[in-house]
């Protein structure tokens, strides 16, 4: 997954905002991690303010 795709996936589980899109994001967040590193991810999470939104801190280690 590109990043760009990751970023426009996860800016619209932030628009639903829901716990099952909390899990969604974390899943997309978490591919991320798997294929660009921590640092992609945590890039991801400032930049959309996820952790406001759903409560992922940078350096979490976020996968299934």
């Amino acid at each position: 997954m590109t990043l760009d795709k990751a970023r426009e996936m996860l800016k619209v589980q932030i628009s639903l905002g829901s716990g099952y899109n909390r899990n969604s994001a974390k899943l997309i967040l978490a591919e991320v991690q798997r294929e660009h590193g921590m640092a992609a991810a945590d890039g991801l999470i400032a930049e959309l303010q996820l952790d406001k939104h759903f409560g992922f801190k940078p350096g979490e280690a976020l996968h299934y």
